[in-house]
């Protein structure tokens, strides 16, 4: 253990660590600690007493002492020309083959991701920041198993960094006895070690940002920002971050949101899958709004259309991009071409339909999607970069629309519970052996998607939902699935396999987050203590 005044670093110092695990940068990270950390937990504080607030019966809707921004004459700043033209982002952990291939996939930006798609092991934090560096500094090389080089080649994709959210800590790092922020530490050091060479390469420090449930915590992020500029002696405003829009509150503030960060602001993005699981959070004792499988909560349901309406609305009325959700398909390269073709043609229209919506770019999870979303962006923008001077003058989203979960067509089947609870087992099993992206029947799986599978189960139980088969959903039919589910991936994976996939701690972890009297707030807080 490595001890510096009140910074205690427990994590193993691995081959090469020590170049990003400086002195210099674990300061700067206490740094912020020291001075954000406190308001981060008011914050989280703040989340807390308005769950409780809705548990009680209260609805969410627009804030009446903010009334002044969302109806005020003001615009976020421009974005780098880097980042003009956005139509189609890639995104994935910051392993280094994930990082190689996806800078190389065409994209025009690259989102590493320390949050969703990342299993926070302590290797994979920093072994993250080490990849990162050593892509801007353009000498990232990776040599698999077969032999196989791997290297960067001409104009890669823009990177863009997404450190974990708020609710989430490092314990490997303590400030003052305390775990560090998950947030602070991936931002600090990707920041200390990084913003000067990208300023260097003609790029800039651009973030994504996750899970923010309120416009407060935005200005926390931007005062974060301004500190670090002016630590590192970097002009203001030289950061540029998007704010995802993945839960319910946040779509209440989005106009306050970019305010907060109208320096630093690069626009919203649609976060689908977390969106849906937020949804299901905030009301869970609500039986008006219990969902239907998740294949039936499309983009196009109501609540969810009346979301993606207003987010490209308010973000071309400030002047920030919109950009698009999350197409998960993996294609077959050796599967069935029709059914690839199918998929694929869903994926065009989900992407033509962003673009009528006013859409600037959109997210994939694999390179070979990559060419279909560019197409649909070109052809749609006619080459233009994006379309921030198309206004949505048309769009007027009321707050009962937003909450509008009632209208969602579908039905709740045992199909749908099969495939929440074998699809939830699964991802947390690749996740406790560090994996945080699993591609599970031919889409990429992530915390988000799971959220949704186990959240769902806990909803049809707490409301005693029916099947449509005429079984009524129980801890026990759960129970049983669940053998039966995971008998069939044993068989398929063989016991090998099975065995180093932790399946003792993984069914732990899944009948506590689906199965609990109470709905657990993120699964990934008590499977943190699973990891090393």
């Amino acid at each position: 253990m490595t001890t510096h005044a009140r910074l205690e670093l427990n994590g193993p110092m691995e081959a090469r660590f020590d170049e990003i695990l400086t002195p210099d940068a674990l300061e700067f990270v206490a740094e912020l600690e020291r001075r954000f950390g406190p308001r981060r937990r008011e914050l989280l504080e703040a989340r807390a007493a308005r769950r409780a607030r809705l548990r009680a019966g209260e609805l969410l809707d627009f804030l009446p002492d903010t009334r002044e921004i969302r109806e005020g004459d003001w615009a976020v700043a421009p974005a780098p020309p880097d980042m003009q033209r956005r139509w189609v982002e890639i995104t994935g952990p910051t392993d280094r083959k994930m990082t190689i291939n996806a800078l190389n996939s065409g994209a025009d930006g690259f989102m590493a991701d320390f949050e969703d798609a990342n299993a926070p092991t302590w290797h994979n934090m920093v072994d993250g920041h080490r990849n990162l560096r050593d892509a801007i500094d353009g000498t990232i090389t990776y040599r698999d198993s077969d032999g196989r080089s791997y290297k960067l080649e001409e104009n890669p994709a823009t990177l863009l960094v997404r450190p974990r959210g708020w609710h989430l800590v490092e314990r490997h790092l303590l400030v003052d006895s305390e775990p560090v922020s998950g947030s602070l530490f991936d931002f600090g050091l990707y920041f200390f070690h990084c913003a000067r060479r990208l300023l260097l390469s003609g790029s800039g420090p651009y973030f994504y940002l996750p899970k923010m449930e309120s416009h407060l915590e935005a200005r926390l992020w931007n005062d974060v920002f301004a500190f670090a500029e002016e630590c590192l002696g970097i002009a203001r405003g030289t950061i540029k971050a998007t704010v995802l829009i993945e839960t319910l509150p946040a779509a209440f503030e989005m106009d306050e949101i970019l305010y907060e960060l109208r320096e630093h602001s690069a626009g919203l993005n649609a976060g689908r899958w977390d969106y849906i699981f937020s949804s299901i959070k905030c009301f869970p004792d609500r039986p008006e709004m219990v969902l239907p499988d998740r294949v039936d909560v499309t983009m196009t349901v109501p609540f969810m259309r009346a979301y993606t309406e207003l987010l490209a609305a308010t973000c071309h009325r400030r002047g920030a991009h919109a950009m698009g959700g999350m197409a998960a398909l993996i294609p077959s390269r050796k599967g069935d071409q029709e059914a690839n073709e199918k998929a694929l043609e869903g994926v065009r229209k989900d992407k033509e339909r962003e673009v009528s919506q006013g859409y600037d770019g959109t997210w994939v999870a694999h390179p070979d999607l990559v060419p279909v979303a560019r197409e649909v962006f070109e052809t749609g923008l006619d080459g233009r970069p994006n379309q921030l001077d198309r206004q949505r003058d048309d769009v007027h989203v009321t707050a009962g629309e937003l909450l509008d979960l009632a209208a969602t067509p579908g039905h709740i089947t045992e199909k749908g519970l099969r495939t929440d609870v074998n699809v939830g087992f699964q991802y947390i099993s690749f996740w406790l052996t560090g994996r945080g992206a699993a591609a599970i029947n031919s889409l990429m799986e992530d915390a988000a998607t799971a959220e949704i599978s186990r959240s769902q189960i806990w909803q049809w139980i707490r409301h005693g939902v029916q099947l449509q088969e005429g079984p009524t959903v129980t801890r026990e039919l759960v129970r049983q699935i669940l053998d039966e589910e995971t008998s069939k991936i044993r068989e398929a994976v063989g016991d090998e396999i099975w065995q180093a996939g932790r399946p003792k701690e993984t069914r732990e972890i899944f009948e506590g987050v689906a199965l609990s009297e109470e709905l657990i707030e993120f699964l990934t807080i008590p499977a943190y203590r699973y990891l090393d």
